[in-house]
């Protein structure tokens, strides 16, 4: 198989037991994938597949992938095979940057300090993805290595959006509303192009949802916080919640930080409403049966409804409103409830899907910082 010109570059983008991987083509007129594929880590039960540029599936050596090393290897193996160029560039999808790497960077020692130090504001999302830095450190040996944060379309969001209401010396710590999702909000803007409406509001809907304001192509608002835990209902992660709730926890139930944190990221949102699943799949199969299931379905669809009333108001009206992620573009049934809910505030706007292209993105900015010889833009 032929590389063709360009800056052969890998993106890697990890999830807490998976990881998307690309190799990408990147050159003045943006990047062409030559395989990509999918990870599933897990002692004695990883899979793997990988498929060319077209969509079809290639044959893949079977074997266990227990962990990110595994994963990495594997992926180099299936480079090797398709006779693929070794990558230029590895960039990483990094969830949350903390308050001193604000833009998407190559990694030296100090950034990596300080995106260890980061791991605390998203534990379940930073730790997998560092851990893969230094895989690919030792397998692509040469390469540099790249930082793409999903913090950093959101950087620049105005002092009223950022700021949370809490004392000043909280605040100092790095303490306010970082944003996430921002490679997928990104790479929606990117797919308009010259036709970004002046008001846009981007649903990104999956095991993690957000719900984002756009004004003229830059995020103003977004319903996440310091952390991915805020904002709407999601798979298991309660978003949005009265911080009274959790003082009661801690005061009359005896809960201390980790059993909060299990709490609100891991036993809440569609699987804690329902006590069946997170999966809008099998919510919906479940649905003619079960109340809880139906209640599941119906809370999620209202908290982001209420959302992208939220963030229509910042923007002073509503242009566009795009749906994308797992269930984003693919719940057809989920989306008809949302828009259903919305009325006289989409008068005028057009609702659209659009798919996400985080990994482009990744391959895109990891190509010309590589070329920028950029390290280390932190603050």
């Amino acid at each position: 198989m032929s590389g063709g010109a360009g800056a052969p570059v890998l993106a890697l983008n990890a999830g807490s037991s998976s990881l998307k991987f690309g190799l990408y083509l990147v050159d003045a007129g943006g990047a062409r994938v030559l395989v990509s594929g999918a990870a599933q880590t897990g002692a004695g039960r990883g899979v793997f597949d990988a498929r060319d540029a077209d969509g079809n599936a290639l044959r893949c050596d079977a074997g266990p992938i227990d962990t990110p090393h595994d994963a990495i290897e594997r992926i180099a193996a299936l480079l090797s095979a398709q006779s693929l160029p070794a990558p230029v560039a590895v960039g990483h999808r990094i969830v949350h940057g903390g308050p001193h790497c604000r833009d998407h960077t190559l990694i030296d020692t100090k950034v990596m300090q300080h995106l260890q130090a980061a791991s605390v504001f998203a534990p379940l999302h930073v730790p997998p993805a560092l851990a893969l830095v230094q895989c690919a450190q030792q397998r692509f040996e040469g390469a540099a290595q790249v930082a793409c944060l999903d913090t950093a379309f959101h950087a620049g969001m105005p002092e009223v959006a950022r700021t949370l209401a809490i004392p000043r010396e909280l605040r100092d710590r790095g303490i306010e509303r970082y944003g996430f999702h921002g490679l997928s909000c990104e790479s929606i803007v990117r797919q308009l192009d010259e036709n970004v409406p002046r008001r846009l509001v981007i649903a990104h809907l999956g095991h993690g949802a957000s719900v984002t304001a756009v004004a003229d192509g830059r995020s103003i608002d977004t319903s996440m916080g310091l952390t991915p835990s805020g904002g709407v209902i999601m798979s298991t992660r309660c978003g949005d919640i009265d911080p009274g709730v959790l003082v009661y926890l801690v005061r009359e139930c005896g809960f201390d930080a980790a059993r909060l944190e299990t709490l609100i990221d891991r036993s809440s949102g569609l699987i804690g409403i329902s006590g069946i699943s997170g999966d809008m799949r099998e919510l919906h199969a479940a649905a003619p049966g079960s109340e809880d299931a139906r209640l599941a379905i119906a809370m999620f669809c209202y908290s982001v409804r209420k959302q992208i009333g939220a963030m229509a108001a910042a923007l002073g009206g509503l242009d566009m409103l795009v749906f994308t992620g797992g269930i984003g573009e693919n719940d057809a049934s989920a989306r008809a409830a949302i828009l259903e809910g919305l009325g006289g505030l989409r008068a005028g706007a057009s609702a659209r899907v659009m798919p996400s292209q985080e990994d482009e993105r990744i391959a895109w900015h990891s190509a010309h910082l590589t070329s920028a010889g950029t390290v280390g833009q932190t603050r």
